[in-house]
């Protein structure tokens, strides 16, 4: 069974199990998710900043960007442990003779990038739930500026994590220039993420 599918009681114990997947990659991935969730909920809520239709016009937009943001977050809890469970899978392939030496040494650094790739979408995904935060704290009910708040802590603590799980995996990267961009990139998203959190904390305390 999926992750995803599974009950909260199950998926807590699966995180808690000896076993390496799921692990850091999927937590993050789910706790950006969760994030994004809440952002929605504020959005939906009959009350907003000023009852105003620019308000509910500006939540709906954000509500529709966000509930495709959370699909693509829930997908990558299992992505993410699915990856790890194939560079393991690669790392395992025979090395007996040269030729099965190069078939393992090219399956491992592909299945290498497949599992950064995945921790890099989180990445991603996570700052642009970081960007329509700005607009459901804009717009959003005042009371709930506590879930906003709660709501950009889960998106940085999941982009944060998915960059921590981008590095290490890089860390066995042979190729210089991939390993080079993905880098840029997730400091580049790690900044964005980090402005708009300011900005958004900006208006929440306004």
């Amino acid at each position: 069974m999926k992750l995803i599918d599974r009950t909260l009681r199950d998926l807590l114990s699966a995180f808690s199990a000896p076993n390496p997947t799921p692990g850091g990659g999927s937590a993050s991935a789910l706790a950006s998710a969760v994030g994004v969730s809440l952002l929605m909920m504020v959005a939906g809520l009959a009350k907003t900043r000023n009852g105003s239709d620019d308000d509910r016009a500006a939540l709906a937009t954000a509500s529709s960007a966000l509930a495709a943001i959370r699909d693509q977050l829930a997908a990558a809890i299992d992505a993410d442990a699915a990856a790890y469970d194939r560079v393991v899978a690669a790392y395992k392939l025979a090395k007996g003779t040269s030729d099965e030496q190069q078939a393992r040494k090219s399956a491992i650094q592909d299945a290498l990038r497949a599992a950064t790739e995945v921790p890099l979408s989180v990445m991603r995904l996570s700052a642009r739930g970081c960007d329509e935060a700005g607009t459901i704290a804009a717009h959003g009910h005042r009371a709930a500026a506590s879930d906003v708040g709660t709501a950009l802590t889960l998106l940085r603590a999941g982009l944060h994590g998915a960059g921590l799980n981008v590095e290490i995996n890089l860390g066995s990267v042979s190729d210089a220039s991939y390993v080079q961009t993905a880098r840029e990139e997730a400091a580049r998203l790690a900044e964005r993420a980090s402005r708009a959190s300011q900005e958004t904390d900006a208006v929440l305390r306004a």
